[in-house]
């Protein structure tokens, strides 16, 4: 992304409060993302619960919807890839991590609550981006997070890894996968 020169900040300084409205109002109805983050920074009734909750219905759907046919274990890693870039998206929109970890641990409860037999799968694809994902929320946790949230998340996260290494595959791993939330002293 550029980062605005002197003379373009000038330039945009000197704009009526209407032209400016107008450019705003143009580049929000181009770009969704963008939408969504100046409606979560100037309307309060979009607080960081409801973009949890439209985020969560967007993965929920995600693994009910997209997840069809034929080739169940492709659907699963497209569906699994798509809630990772919806709890990636959550975060740009709030600039909250601790909101990336709440999607990405709904992700990960509606994997395990659903579709642990895929894991058994001659493909190995959706075990290893959950093996990633569990992976990547163990290194999150303690470096986004304050010490006082990490054993509210220890557990849950515990349990999802112990499942993993129950499975033949997460010694196929060709990256190391934590047996538990390591916390710093």
């Amino acid at each position: 992304m550029p980062v605005p020169s002197t003379d373009f900040k000038k330039a945009v300084a000197r704009l009526s409060d209407k032209e400016k409205e107008a450019l705003v109002l143009r580049a929000v109805r181009r770009d969704a993302e963008l939408y969504d983050t100046f409606s979560f920074e100037l309307l309060p009734e979009v607080t960081l619960e409801s973009v949890y909750e439209v985020s969560a219905d967007r993965i929920h759907e995600l693994f009910n919807v997209a997840v069809t046919g034929r080739l169940l274990n492709r659907s699963l890693v497209k569906a699994l890839r798509g809630a990772v870039q919806e709890a990636a998206r959550a975060r740009r929109i709030t600039k909250s991590k601790q909101l990336e970890i709440d999607l990405s641990l709904y992700t990960l409860r509606l994997i395990f609550d659903n579709y642990t037999g895929q894991f058994d799968s001659v493909y190995q694809g959706f075990f290893v981006g959950t093996a990633r994902l569990a992976t990547r929320l163990t290194q999150l946790i303690p470096k986004h997070l304050h010490e006082d949230l990490w054993l509210e998340y220890k557990p849950e996260l515990d349990d999802f890894l112990t499942q993993l290494h129950g499975r033949h595959k997460s010694r196929e791993l060709k990256f190391e996968l934590p047996r538990q939330l390591v916390l710093p002293d």
